[in-house]
């Protein structure tokens, strides 16, 4: 049986909670000794040497390689290097096709990292530039690892909670199911369940925090149970290859139950957010640029990642199927999109604001609230955004 991926997920105790093909890669030998061919390469219109970033910007995702990180592998070109033992590639990094005068190293998250935080990781690893740090866990964290978001690559979050249509024909809603009778299996301690408790949209005795990443509980219980994942996923993994279902499942995002989270969102050191923001106003439109690229022809980088995922054996399976389901999925859910604008990665003000006026009672209720004084905009910016970059 194929295996379904897990997340890191916010836990009151901090632990582990959606360019070109490779043809000629050194699979095993290190990305971190800077043996990159850049050297003989021209910069084009973008110069993020001059611009006063690092030789090599290193960023930290969230899991193993899959199309949610697609904008970032668009970044390599020919022939990046692979680090099989330490789960990264690396190469010069590209900007519509042009060396931009400086590296980069992409680092896996998850298993790679033993399944911490990516907050905890850039504050282990200063080399670490950018993380990818979702917005709730930035107000969790803030009290001793404070980071501050520049980008937003998923526009909603692919969280979702899954159920059995056969089962509930009429539902069309968390709501619905769970007032249907449906336990709700997620990963204990999920900031998103205790948003979903406290607003009685899955009361406490119907939410069971027994998932352990696998679709053994789901089909045992045979359609009675929902559970969480991702919609960008497993939808097309239960009804394409876990063996024992093989039929559709239904789901609604948590996004719409009105816990709108900004998933994955990259993000500096608040402490360090001064010192980079030169590097920043030149960076983040190569970021924008780079999902809009990917999106407009995702086969190549797909191709790329599905290579990573082999050949740093992790573990975790993803498939051709999977890849192209999931872009598809983002795109149609609007997962990845402009938002209310025409401008893709930005945040929006209200929303924030929205947000974090609902997490921090969440958190303070736990016994882990926010540092204090924290405000919304310590944790978000949108000053090196480029309000001309969007998807068409």
């Amino acid at each position: 049986m194929r295996s379904t991926r897990t997340r890191l997920i916010l836990t009151t105790g901090l632990v582990a909670t959606t360019a070109l093909a490779l043809a000629a890669c050194s699979s095993g030998s290190s990305a971190s000794d800077g043996s990159t061919a850049s050297a003989d390469l021209t910069i084009g219109s973008v110069d993020l040497a001059a611009a006063g970033c690092p030789a090599k910007v290193v960023i930290q995702t969230d899991w193993n390689p899959e199309s949610e990180h697609g904008h970032l592998y668009q970044l390599l070109g020919p022939d990046p290097v692979i680090d099989s033992d330490n789960k990264l590639v690396s190469g010069p990094l590209y900007s519509a096709g042009e060396y931009t005068g400086v590296d980069v190293e992409i680092r896996s998250g998850g298993p790679a990292i033993g399944f911490q935080t990516v907050s905890s990781q850039m504050y282990t690893d200063p080399d670490i530039m950018l993380g990818y740090v979702t917005t709730d866990e930035a107000v969790l964290l803030s009290a001793d690892m404070p980071t501050t978001a520049v980008f937003a690559p998923l526009d909603i979050s692919p969280l979702m909670v899954m159920w059995d249509p056969e089962t509930y024909p009429d539902a069309k809603t968390i709501e619905d199911v769970v007032k249907a009778g449906a336990v709700v299996r997620y990963f204990g301690g999920s900031a998103y369940m205790e948003y979903l408790n406290t607003t009685n949209i899955i009361p406490t005795a119907q939410a069971d925090g027994s998932y352990d990443g696998t679709p053994a509980s789901f089909i045992a219980s045979g359609g009675k149970d929902a559970q969480q994942g991702f919609a960008s996923a497993e939808p097309y993994i239960y009804e394409n290859e876990v063996a024992d279902w093989m039929k559709p499942v239904a789901y609604q995002l948590i996004n719409d139950t009105g816990y709108e989270a900004y998933q994955s969102a990259m993000a500096v050191r608040t402490d360090d957010l001064a010192a980079d923001s030169d590097c920043l106003k030149a960076l983040v439109p190569v970021l924008q640029q780079a999902e809009v690229d990917y999106f407009a022809d995702p086969a190549p980088v797909n191709t790329m990642i599905l290579d990573l995922v082999e050949k740093f054996d992790t573990g975790w399976v993803y498939s051709q199927g999977v890849a192209d389901y999931s872009v598809k999925t983002m795109i149609d859910e609007g997962i990845v999109g402009n938002g209310p604008n025409d401008t893709i990665g930005d945040f929006d003000d209200k929303r924030m604001g929205t947000f974090f006026d609902t997490v921090v009672p969440i958190f303070s209720g736990l016994g882990t609230p926010p540092s204090d004084g924290l405000a919304v905009d310590d944790i978000y910016t949108n000053e090196f955004i480029d309000t001309s970059i969007g998807l068409k």
